[in-house]
């Protein structure tokens, strides 16, 4: 019997230090990949109907010292409806619906109406919106980090697989939506154009009169897509 006592406390003092030992960490989640987050982009534009967001753009020219900076909000229906409203430092409109491209210029008094290439939706800005381009079949996907001062962003470049007008493009990707939330176009002369969103709504109720161009008359308007100039 005392050794079986013996055999009992050693076991329960083991016992004790096993419990106290703390608890072994969880796996960590694997890191998501370059690839995986582009599509996880590509999936969260999928998926919403609506979009608005406040943006800002910048365009960085290699013959002048400080960026051009221009404000204003962005509006987007799916599947083919998109408005961007310049609010500063000049105010204009581009909107885009079924395949035309409306620029509105208040201060010039006109109103240029385009054709939009499937080149350009399939590599600009519009295409990134709209979904009418795959990541993964248009571009080599790869990591690169880059400045910014953002928390929980995947960074990535994508560099176009048939020439075009970008050398390539970085995407900032929020982790949380998976949603664009800065994008830059790097042209092969040096010059790049950057878009940054913030205040990014979802699934909201947009107006049909938004996708609607009206201007007051007298405007010069210029007609590209075949009904000539008036």
């Amino acid at each position: 019997m005392k050794r079986l006592g013996v055999v009992l406390a050693g076991g329960l003092a083991v016992a004790a230090i096993v419990l106290s030992l703390p608890a072994p960490a969880a796996p960590a989640a694997a890191a998501v990949t370059a690839d995986q987050a582009v599509d996880n982009l590509q999936q969260a534009l999928k998926a919403i109907t609506t979009f608005q967001a406040r943006f800002e753009q910048l365009y960085y020219s290699m013959s002048i010292s400080e960026p051009l900076r221009e404000k204003g909000d962005l509006f987007l229906q799916k599947p083919d409806r998109m408005r961007w409203n310049y609010k500063t430092p000049q105010d204009k409109v581009f909107l885009y619906k079924e395949g035309v491209l409306e620029m509105y210029l208040p201060e010039e008094n006109q109103l240029t109406r385009s054709p939009v290439s499937k080149e350009a939706l399939e590599s600009d800005i519009f295409g990134i919106f709209l979904g009418t381009m795959s990541f993964r079949d248009a571009y080599a996907v790869e990591d690169n980090p880059f400045p910014t001062d953002a928390t929980r962003v995947r960074q990535v470049k994508l560099t176009p697989k048939t020439e075009g007008d970008y050398s390539h493009i970085l995407l900032e990707i929020d982790e949380t939506t998976w949603l664009l939330r800065r994008a830059i176009f790097l042209e092969w002369a040096g010059n790049k154009r950057e878009f940054v969103f913030s205040q990014i709504k979802t699934g909201v109720r947009i107006p049909a009169k938004t996708f609607t161009l009206k201007v007051p008359p007298g405007t010069e308007i210029i007609d590209d897509t075949g009904d000539g100039l008036r």
